[in-house]
């Protein structure tokens, strides 16, 4: 794997926190602690430390030592899910009955044998040169597109771009990285309220088996810097055909870089595609259209409406309470006085607002229900306006 991920200069890409400058740190660190194993499960051993932490053993073979992994949350769950077995069900295993459950699930690698992928962190809590992190229990198919891949296929676009792409966020967690920008040039006005939107892009991948490679395009609420995904959006498998095969272990290393390399080509043409004026000129259209789509009524109960959201788009009490507040925050800013009405538009702002205060993770899913209701047939909003 090469790390040579292109510094962000042009056009002043980074932002004044320096999120782009700290993830692209975070990634090279990553990438050179990393280190893949393909192994089947006869040669695994499922144990647990003192401390009543999970841990995986992979047994010596072909010169290398013994390595006794911990093992993080994401590979848990994988773990579990391998076994079949419910992962709320797998955790209560582990701590109360953490011997009989080593037990069953080495019983499980032993007589149903099958070959995986395990994507490990080198470095043990003590350093110790044996140990590490297994971040990642997958397929001996996963294809390893990972994120230094998609900096280094994505970054030189973006900061050649007439765009002007500028650094919104850039996070990282156990399940994925996540890039967003917007432009510094492409704006326009997005409702009949008058809030300034702004064209954007982001990129997200997971190298643990959350999720595949994305590309899509982002429309900024400058007000509020609320982000919605627009229905311009890519999303690439980690599943590779060329895996399929019983021929893959033949091939090269170069056969199996040209594969990377073809997807680089295609998230490079991407972001060149979503950097166009006429994409986003679409989506501030729409943004008009949903403005006037006004909910009825001399004097409508916001709760009652973000109530049939919820019914509409399944979302839960938890998540109607975020969408409560986040409408509450979306009509107390400027150019909602002098009772102006809801709207269509209103309430994509309410869903997009909810993404401020969600776990990293979850950031995506409330830009993207933003998104969906706006675009969302007639019929189904009707059901949310009744």
């Amino acid at each position: 794997m090469h790390n040579n991920i292109p510094a962000p200069a042009a056009h002043h890409i980074e932002n004044e926190n320096g999120a782009l400058m700290s993830l692209m740190q975070k990634v090279a660190d990553q990438a050179a602690r990393s280190a893949d194993y393909l192994a089947p499960t006869n040669d695994l051993q499922k144990s647990t430390s003192e401390d009543g932490a999970p841990q995986m053993v992979i047994e010596a073979a072909h010169g290398e030592p013994t390595k006794i992994l911990d093992i993080n949350s994401v590979a848990f769950g994988q773990l579990a899910n391998h076994a079949d077995i419910d992962v709320r069900t797998a955790k209560r295993l582990q701590a109360n009955y953490p011997t009989e459950f080593d037990a069953l699930l080495n019983a499980h690698f032993e007589k149903e044998p099958r070959r995986k992928m395990l994507r490990t962190f080198a470095g043990g809590q003590q350093d110790d040169p044996n140990g590490g992190t297994l971040r990642a229990f997958v397929s001996d198919r996963f294809k390893t597109f990972d994120n230094v891949n998609l900096l280094q296929s994505s970054l030189p676009q973006l900061m050649d771009s007439e765009a002007k792409w500028r650094v919104v966020s850039a996070d990282i967690s156990e399940r994925r990285m996540y890039l967003r920008l917007k432009s510094e040039v492409q704006t326009g006005t997005g409702s009949a309220v008058g809030d300034v939107m702004a064209n954007g892009i982001g990129l997200s991948n997971s190298e643990v088996g959350s999720g595949s490679i994305s590309v899509f395009q982002i429309a900024w609420t400058l007000a509020c810097l609320n982000g919605m995904q627009t229905q311009n959006k890519n999303r690439t498998s980690h599943l590779t055909s060329a895996r399929d095969t019983g021929d893959w272990q033949l091939l090269s290393d170069e056969a199996k870089n040209a594969d990377n390399a073809a997807l680089e080509l295609r998230v490079r043409d991407l972001v060149k595609a979503y950097a166009s004026p006429e994409n986003f000129q679409t989506v501030l259209d729409q943004m008009r259209a949903a403005a006037s789509d006004i909910i009825e009524g001399e004097a409508v109960d916001v709760t009652e409406v973000v109530g049939n959201l919820g019914k509409v788009m399944s979302l839960s009490k938890k998540e109607n309470a975020s969408v409560l507040n986040g409408l509450m925050a979306t009509i107390g800013q400027s150019g909602f006085e002098q009772d102006k009405p809801l709207s269509r538009a209103t309430l994509v702002n309410a869903l997009t607002a909810c993404a401020h205060r969600a776990d990293v993770d979850d950031v995506d899913m409330w830009q993207a229900r933003g998104g969906a209701l706006l675009t969302m047939p007639k019929k189904d909003f009707n059901r949310i306006a009744a």
